[in-house]
């Protein structure tokens, strides 16, 4: 066989098991490798960089930091306002520098226009980063022409 292939004898054995060869000792060094992983596990400098640091690059990478700052404020309205008026109002969205922030009713958007200076002092200091020029204070939405009179009929 090796006459009619034009093959070496001596070199044979080397080419054929030569892939399994390297294949085994890649096996081998994973094993060893992951061995290692669990013994090393939790200790302090294994990770080059931590899960936080990570986010924060996404995050600046992607321009998410105004949606997560006007997240930031949704979830922490009480704190901003106050829990009485925080139950009776919400931020509606952040477009183009405007926040809109809309009440449950007149006399409560009227508290709310009265709370705009300190609202905007208080944006600037704890949620740096937010580009707010202006805060609008909308009412209850009131019902469309379509929505109360057709039902009816």
């Amino acid at each position: 066989m090796c006459a009619t292939l034009h093959l070496d004898q001596r070199k044979l054995p080397a080419t054929v098991f030569e892939h399994i060869a390297k294949m085994a000792g890649g096996r081998r060094q994973r094993m060893i490798d992951a061995e290692a992983a669990w013994e090393n596990f939790g200790k302090p400098g294994r990770d080059p960089s931590t899960l936080g640091s990570v986010t924060a690059l996404i995050a600046n990478n992607g321009h998410w930091i105004p949606y997560l700052k006007i997240a930031q404020l949704r979830n922490h309205w009480d704190q901003v306002v106050g829990p009485v008026i925080a139950q009776h109002s919400q931020v509606i969205g952040l477009r183009d520098g405007v926040m809109t922030i809309r009440a449950d009713s007149a006399a409560w958007a009227t508290q709310l226009t009265y709370l705009i200076p300190q609202l905007e002092r208080t944006i600037k200091e704890r949620l740096q980063g937010l580009d707010v020029h202006k805060i609008q204070v909308t009412g209850p939405r009131a019902a469309t022409f379509r929505g109360s009179r057709m039902k009816r009929r």
